[in-house]
């Protein structure tokens, strides 16, 4: 309720507004003082009365450059309550005989969206894996070959491309079922692919370890004290001449960070978090075990403990 003049009780007196008319109405004597009134404000209601969910959306989906039709088709749903045999109906029927070129894209970006959502990527990386599958489909070159290690690869060069790489493995786990080694075919075919249309050689980023180690430590619930020392001794390694993948070296220097604090890591459980071998954090630990008086912060251990650390 507000206030406002009544003409007939003469005086001020509080109001009703009556949305469903758009009259304000006197609540003491009933003198409507304003009819239709346009209420400017937002309308955030649902008009599907046989919404479960009342959705209070007014629009549809953003439109989508990389589709023919700017994604902004209309698709007949399946009603609620509407038996399996829905496509079979007159609409089904109807619907199914629309050919629609962008099928296969809308069903692959799909399957990138699911994919970025289970490694909680950022849209950027979606779009950029959905732009450079665009490009590689349009060259009708990747016909027969394995769909999901495409996927895959398009997302895993996407990561590199926006700096947030993810390792191969990481991406191998949500490729439904794709193998290492068959994103790895696919991830150099489509560079050579891209390289071919662009005239020049394919801008990849470069993997720093730090890049992975934040992501490395919080999967094995390290404290931030050895989380900012692991950080500090990666960067100063890459001072070093360490013929290591950085991947490796992430893991190595948790490793050496972690037999320096009292909640020690198994071996084992570094290389289920990192995704590299034990047999490899073991390698990697030696090349860097006679660094470790330079690598690890002073505020982090003292001399003594560097040097009574394990010897590999």
């Amino acid at each position: 309720m507000a206030d406002a003049y009544c003409s007939d009780c003469k005086r001020s007196t509080e109001v009703v507004f009556d949305h469903s008319a758009g009259d304000t109405v006197c609540s003491e004597c009933g003198l409507v003082l304003e009819a239709h009134s346009i209420d400017e404000t937002s309308e955030w209601r649902t008009f599907a009365n046989e919404s479960g969910d009342n959705d209070p959306v007014r629009v549809g989906g953003p439109s989508n450059p990389l589709l023919t039709d700017g994604g902004l088709s209309t698709v007949i749903s399946k009603p609620n309550g509407a038996s399996g045999d829905f496509l079979s109906s007159s609409l089904g029927r109807w619907q199914n005989r629309g050919s629609n070129p962008d099928r296969s894209l809308i069903q692959a970006f799909k399957t990138i969206a699911t994919m970025s959502d289970r490694l909680g990527l950022v849209a950027t990386i979606k779009d950029r894996a959905n732009e450079i599958y665009k490009k590689v489909e349009d060259q009708k070159s990747i016909r027969g070959r394995n769909q999901d290690a495409i996927l895959a690869a398009c997302l895993y060069i996407a990561c590199r491309q926006e700096d947030k790489p993810r390792t191969v493995k990481e991406i191998c786990s949500v490729a439904n079922g794709a193998t290492k080694k068959e994103i790895g075919r696919a991830k150099e075919y489509i560079v050579k692919q891209m390289e071919i249309e662009l005239g020049q050689s394919m801008e990849m980023g470069t993997i720093h370890a730090g890049d992975f180690l934040r992501r490395f430590c919080s999967h094995l619930g390290m404290t931030n004290q050895a989380v900012k020392a692991a950080q500090e001794a990666v960067q100063k390694s890459e001072e070093l001449d360490i013929r290591r993948s950085p991947i490796s070296v992430a893991a190595a220097v948790i490793y050496m960070i972690t037999q320096l604090s009292e909640e020690k890591k198994l071996l084992r459980d570094i290389s289920i978090a990192t995704g590299v071998a034990e047999g490899t954090i073991r390698n990697s630990y030696k090349d860097l075990y006679p660094y470790a008086v330079r690598l690890i912060p002073t505020w982090y251990a003292k001399e003594e403990e560097l040097r009574n650390l394990c010897s590999p």
